[in-house]
C-alpha cells in the first residue's frame, strides 16, 4: 500500500491543540425560537472547514466536538507536496427538524446571521439533514456568493478553481452525483484497508448499516460492489434485513431525499425489523451512517460484529468504545474513515484532482487506504486504539501546519 507523505514529528505544545474552540457562537431564530451555532476549534491561513447539518436536538456541545473532528480530517489529511493545504476546523449546526415545513426558512435566516463569517472565514456545506442542493439555495437567497467563499483569496486562480468544482458536481456516475458516492466511497475504502490488513477475504463479509442517505447509501454500494455482502440497512422507520444480502441498488433507487426507503420495494426474503436490530445482525462489519451517539455503554453489548465503520460523526460514545475493545471488536474512527467528502471538496477546488470521477475515486482509494493503513500501524506498534492512534497522528501534524502556515495570515 502506499505509504503518506512524510511529516516531520513535532512534539505538541499546550498551545498548539486549545481545549477550548477559537470561537462559539449561538442564534436564536427570532420567528421560531430555534436555535442555532457556529464553532470554529481553528484557523488556518485565517480559515476554517466544517459542514453545517440540521437535525432536532442539535446542541453546541455537539457542534463543538464535531468542529474538534473537523480540525484533526483537515490535519490528518496534510501532504506537504500537495496544492491542497489544510484548514482549520469548524461545524455548523441547528436544533431543528430538517422535515419541518419551516426549516428551509430557518436556514436561510441562519445563513443571513453568519453570513460575516461565511464571507470571511467559515467554509461550509451539506452535513446531516441537510444536502449541498438545499444548502446552495439556501445561501443564495441569504445573499451569498458560495458557501466556500472564504478560501477564494487562497486559490492561484480562483476562476479556474470554481470552474473545476463545479464541473466535477456536475458529474453523475450511475444516476447519482459524484459529490454524493465520494465520501461513502472513502468509508467502503477504510473498511477493505482494514480487512485486507487482517487477511479477511471481501467475498462473504457482511455489512449492516444505519442510515441509507448520502453516506450510508454510497458506503454500501460500494462494499456491495467489491465483493461484501449488506445483510441490513436501518432507517427512521426501522431495520430491512436479508441473511442472504439485499438488493442495495433497489434499496437505493427506492429511498426519499431523506433516506428512507418505500417499503414497497421490499423482495419476498426481506424482513422488516425494529430500529435498533441491525446492532445486533450477523455481520462483520457495522457501518453507523447516521446521528451521533447511537452506541452507548447498554446497547454495545448486543454488538457481535468485529470493525464498527463510524461513517457518522461521533456515533460511538467512549465508554462503549472501551467497552467494545476489551471485548476485541475495533471502532475505526470518523475522523478518518467519513473524510473523504470534505478532502475531495479541496482537491478539486485547489487542483491536485480535476472534475473525473475515475480520477476521484483512485485518488480517494490511495489516500484512504494509506491513512487506515498508518492508522492502524500506529495503533498496533502504541498498544491503543485507532482513535488514539488517529488523533496523536493528528497532533503530530497540527504544530507542523500552524508553523508554516500560521493561524490568521500565512506564516
Amino acid at each position: 500500500m502506499p505509504a503518506l507523505p512524510a511529516v516531520p514529528a513535532v512534539p505538541v505544545a499546550p498551545a498548539a491543540v486549545p481545549p477550548t474552540p477559537l470561537l462559539s457562537v449561538t442564534w436564536t431564530d427570532h420567528i421560531t425560537g430555534h436555535r442555532g451555532f457556529l464553532v470554529m476549534d481553528r484557523l488556518v491561513r485565517g480559515v476554517c472547514s466544517g459542514g453545517l447539518r440540521m437535525r432536532p436536538g442539535c446542541t453546541l456541545d455537539e457542534v463543538t466536538g464535531l468542529a474538534r473532528g473537523m480540525t484533526m480530517k483537515e490535519a490528518l489529511h496534510y501532504d506537504p507536496s500537495a496544492r491542497y493545504i489544510p484548514l482549520g476546523g469548524a461545524k455548523g449546526g441547528i436544533d431543528c427538524d430538517p422535515r419541518a415545513p419551516e426549516a428551509y426558512d430557518v436556514l436561510v435566516r441562519y445563513l443571513r446571521a453568519m453570513r460575516p463569517y461565511i464571507e470571511s472565514s467559515w467554509t461550509t456545506g451539506e452535513d446531516l439533514g441537510l444536502t449541498q442542493d438545499l444548502v446552495d439555495r439556501a445561501a443564495a437567497e441569504a445573499g451569498l456568493i458560495s458557501t466556500v467563499q472564504a478560501v477564494y483569496p487562497l486559490l492561484d486562480d480562483e476562476a479556474a478553481a470554481r470552474g473545476r468544482l463545479a464541473d466535477a458536481f456536475a458529474v453523475e456516475v450511475d444516476g447519482i452525483g459524484l459529490d454524493e458516492l465520494v465520501g461513502g466511497h472513502g468509508v467502503a475504502e477504510a473498511v477493505l484497508a482494514a480487512l485486507d490488513r487482517a487477511g479477511h477475504a471481501h467475498a462473504g463479509a457482511r455489512v449492516a448499516v444505519q442510515g441509507l442517505g448520502t453516506m450510508g447509501g454510497a458506503t454500501a454500494r460500494f462494499l456491495t460492489r467489491a465483493g461484501l455482502t449488506t445483510v441490513a440497512v436501518a432507517d427512521i422507520k426501522g431495520t430491512i434485513a436479508n441473511p442472504a444480502g439485499l438488493d442495495v441498488e433497489a434499496l437505493l433507487a427506492a429511498r426519499d431525499a431523506h433516506g428512507t426507503v418505500d417499503r414497497s420495494a421490499l423482495r419476498p426474503g426481506d424482513r422488516e425489523l425494529p430500529g435498533e436490530a441491525w446492532l445486533s445482525t450477523e455481520a462483520e462489519i457495522l457501518v453507523p451512517a447516521a446521528v451521533s451517539y447511537t452506541i452507548n455503554q447498554a446497547n454495545q453489548a448486543r454488538i457481535t460484529a468485529r470493525w464498527i465503520a463510524e461513517a457518522a460523526n461521533m456515533p460511538v460514545l467512549p465508554e462503549a468504545e472501551r467497552l467494545l475493545a476489551e471485548r476485541g471488536i475495533t471502532v475505526l474512527p470518523d475522523v478518518v474513515v467519513n473524510s473523504g467528502t470534505n478532502a475531495w471538496w479541496w482537491w478539486t477546488l485547489f487542483g491536485d484532482i480535476g472534475a473525473d470521477a475515475d480520477e476521484a475515486f483512485a485518488h480517494t482509494r490511495r489516500s484512504m487506504r494509506a491513512l487506515v493503513d498508518v492508522m492502524l500501524r500506529r495503533a498496533e506498534a502504541d498498544g491503543t486504539t485507532p482513535r488514539a492512534a488517529a488523533h496523536a497522528l493528528a497532533a503530530e501534524r497540527l504544530p507542523v501546519i500552524g508553523e508554516r502556515f500560521g493561524w490568521y495570515t500565512s506564516a
